[in-house]
């Protein structure tokens, strides 16, 4: 009897233990879910460059998402940081610099990217249109460049920590005052680093609702 119990007890370990070998392998070889989405991609980067060349003109630029965005299939877009880059572009050589390279005064230096169409504007904070924003001072006399209260990169981290976007574009709007240097502009970059995730249904169609509503 003793032996027979030994025997079972044996062979129970041994399937606990293939159990959990094959359930380690197969989170290894497959996505993990992060709550209301699952990773289909690692982290990757999307760019979109502006060029800001009138002072004190707020300008628009158009992220086309459509190759990562697919409604039959739940599939979204989850942000995981944003950061703007600001530089001079001396359009006559071709030379980039720093934005001090390009300038001949103060300046202010501010981008947002939003989720939805705000007819090439700035918004307020609190408008749930808004992914991520920056701003930047630029002290000419002193060759000085400060950060306000809009600190950048904005992250937001992996998993349900991400921003979730199922539109089929996002915007990039920026504005740069200040004198520029003859034949210079600022153009600044936004670097997106994000994945593609397919979602609940349900979480689709929520967060599509959402971002529609604040399209109207």
């Amino acid at each position: 009897m003793g032996l027979l119990l030994l025997y079972s007890y044996t062979i129970l370990s041994l399937s606990l233990s293939l159990s959990l070998s094959l359930n380690m392998l197969l989170q290894d070889r497959h996505p993990h879910p992060w709550g209301m989405a699952v990773a289909k991609t690692s982290s990757f980067f999307i760019t979109e460059r502006l060029q800001l060349a009138v002072a004190a003109t707020v300008y628009q630029g158009t992220i086309d998402l459509g190759a990562y965005v697919d409604a039959g299939d739940a599939q979204g877009l989850a942000i995981e940081s944003v950061d703007f880059i600001w530089q001079g572009h001396n359009t006559s050589t071709d030379v980039w610099s720093n934005p001090g390279g390009a300038l001949s005064g103060n300046a202010t230096l501010a981008a947002q990217l939003m989720s939805n169409n705000a007819n090439t504007a700035m918004i307020p904070a609190n408008d749930h249109r808004l992914i991520a924003s920056g701003e930047v001072y630029y002290d000419n006399t002193n060759e000085i460049v400060s950060v306000a209260t809009d600190m950048f990169p904005d992250n937001f981290g992996k998993g349900d920590q991400s921003y979730y976007v199922v539109n089929d574009q996002l915007y990039l709007v920026a504005a740069a005052s200040g004198t520029r240097a003859a034949n210079n502009v600022i153009e600044v970059t936004a670097r997106i680093r994000c994945r593609i995730v397919k979602l609940q249904q349900k979480d689709w169609m929520s967060i599509a609702l959402q971002q529609t509503a604040q399209d109207n």
